[in-house]
């Protein structure tokens, strides 16, 4: 069984649980760590889980709403952490992170990553990062995609997320309120930009692009607090998908989202 919890998800911070079951063994990956470390602790106890039972840490980036506490969070558990070269590059400069790098492990797009019972495929998604990856997983039945950080719809990122069951898809935000912000026009550039991240009409048309009869369930992620609301998401994702607004759940920035079998 695989299944999967957004932790949090926003600019103030993004962490998502994936699980897969087989048996009495569970494969545990935590996709970045954007929350200070008491939080996220106290967020996996929630979850009925801790952060001794992770197998591994996967960070998709290294902007501080996404790495957050990797550090701290490794120094004190010694989990090992995947992300990519750049990524590696964009927070070793000055060498707080050296005496960790035994625990690394290089990501590469379209290399799999194996855990136990889990599949990991990163796959490169256009952000203004160093060497941006999302993720696809799969417990080798039912498959998984999370893709949180983007600011266009790329037809790698189609390709990579063809016949998911399910979706963690960033709609971040409405490009009307976006502009009717007191954001500085620099930040609504790099925001509505290419490198930047999803407003929700395009989240919208990814959806679309990518919907099948078997895709079950999506959640709206990465939300703008300022520019956007959970009402606006909904409407445009389930009129993607031909389904009723409810249906479409959103991650929440502190209570995340249930767990939610794939």
């Amino acid at each position: 069984m695989l299944r999967f919890k957004s932790l949090g998800s926003g600019s103030s911070g993004n962490a998502t649980m994936v699980e897969a079951q087989s048996g009495a063994h569970t494969t545990r990956l935590l996709i970045d760590c954007g929350l200070r470390l008491r939080d996220l602790e106290a967020r996996l106890i929630e979850a009925g889980t801790c952060a001794e039972d992770l197998d591994a840490i996967f960070i998709t980036h290294e902007h501080g709403d996404h790495i957050g506490c990797a550090r701290s969070f490794i120094k004190r558990y010694s989990t090992p952490l995947w992300m990519s070269q750049g990524t590696w590059l964009a927070v070793s400069d000055g060498g707080a992170w050296t005496p960790y790098q035994h625990l690394l492990n290089v990501a590469r797009d379209g290399s799999a990553i194996e855990l136990g019972d889990l599949q990991a495929m990163p796959f490169t998604v256009p952000h203004d990062a160093r060497e941006p990856l999302q993720l696809r997983c799969t417990d080798g039945n039912r498959h998984l995609g999370v893709v949180t950080d983007l600011g266009h719809v790329s037809s790698h990122v189609v390709n990579a997320l063809q016949g998911c069951h399910s979706l963690l898809l960033e709609a971040n935000h409405d490009p009307d309120l976006l502009q009717a912000s007191a954001y500085p026009s620099f930040l609504k550039q790099r925001v509505a930009g290419p490198w930047g991240h999803l407003a929700n009409e395009a989240a919208a048309d990814l959806l679309a692009r990518v919907k099948h009869a078997h895709l079950n369930r999506v959640i709206a992620a990465h939300l703008s607090e300022r520019n956007n609301s959970p009402e606006l998401a909904r409407a445009s994702l389930s009129h993607a998908l031909g389904c009723t607004p409810l249906d479409i759940d959103v991650a929440d920035p502190e209570t995340g989202s249930d767990w939610m079998q794939v």
